[in-house]
């Protein structure tokens, strides 16, 4: 069996409100697998009623956001007044084609209580056709998605078609995104689902075709070959992403995504003058970094 093509580990990233994450994608030795720019594992982490936790309101242009949860909860607010606590195992997939604005805040529900936070975010591109799209969000709760059993593994397909599942989450492009469950030492042959793939070791590392996957590392596999996964003494938490590869490169700075520079050029200047809406109900925001962005 063909290895892993590149192993990322990742790095930590503040975003601010006392939100970090490990952050894999996108790296120095590869941006994107299928559509996905963005790779960010937060937690888990024990959130106090003292603590800090929220992500200000701020913008985005020509990506979707894709929010699971493993554990906890999110009260996601945007611009377009979808207000919606996100919980473990719903899929929720915010476009922001030509522009939104959304916070990210500990639900008022447990502002007295200790809670751990622990999920996944990815930044998916939107097609070069859909980069200007209207924004929108959709919510697809965890009794929608439906899991299977392969070999050993529990898999909820999550985004995507697999093992005979097909999720009922919309996509603009081929898209995949799977939740994989290995009990100590169970095994798993996962075949080559879409022409860009990888895997990420949640919480515990694995063998990935006889080499080592440490936990928190992601093997970006070789463009279709099947790869077998076993777990180790301890159960395993897999996350698969992958899809179709951009259908052309992306400019990225700060939250903005986009072809063309000047349109990211141009959502800067709009975020600073306020003319890209805001979240009913909030008046905090975060500003645009001060160095700024150079075509």
């Amino acid at each position: 069996m063909s290895g892993p093509a590149l192993m990322l580990r990742g790095h930590i990233k503040d975003l601010g409100g006392g939100f970090t994450v490990r952050r894999l994608l996108p790296s120095v030795q590869r941006q994107s697998v299928g559509p996905f720019l963005f790779f960010d594992h937060f937690g888990p982490v024990t959130v106090q009623p003292s603590d800090e936790y929220d992500v200000r309101p701020h913008p985005h242009i020509g990506l979707a956001t894709v929010t699971y949860l493993f554990s906890g909860a999110i009260l996601h607010r945007d611009s377009l007044d979808s207000v919606q606590q996100i919980e473990p195992g719903a899929i929720n997939w915010m476009t922001a084609g030509r522009g939104i604005v959304h916070s990210e805040r500990r639900p008022p529900a447990l502002a007295d209580t200790s809670y751990v936070n622990h999920g996944i975010q990815l930044w998916a591109a939107l097609p070069l056709a859909q980069e200007d799209c209207p924004p929108s969000f959709t919510h697809t709760p965890a009794s929608a998605l439906v899991q299977c059993r392969v070999a050993d593994a529990t898999v909820r397909v999550l985004i995507g078609s697999a093992f005979g599942v097909t999720s009922p989450v919309a996509t603009m492009s081929p898209t995949l995104y799977l939740d994989v469950l290995l009990p100590a030492g169970g095994f798993l042959e996962l075949p080559a689902l879409a022409p860009e793939m990888a895997v990420y070791a949640v919480d515990a590392a694995v063998e990935l075709d006889g080499q080592p996957l440490e936990a928190q590392a992601m093997a970006v596999l070789q463009p279709g070959a099947p790869a077998r996964l076993r777990a180790g003494a301890a159960a395993a938490r897999l996350m698969v992403v992958g899809g179709a590869p951009l259908d052309a490169p992306r400019h990225i700075w700060w939250n903005f995504v986009a072809s063309r520079k000047e349109r990211i050029v141009q959502a800067a200047s709009d975020w600073e003058s306020g003319q890209m809406g805001q979240v009913p109900g909030e008046t905090e925001f975060i500003p645009l970094p001060a160095h700024r962005f150079k075509p």
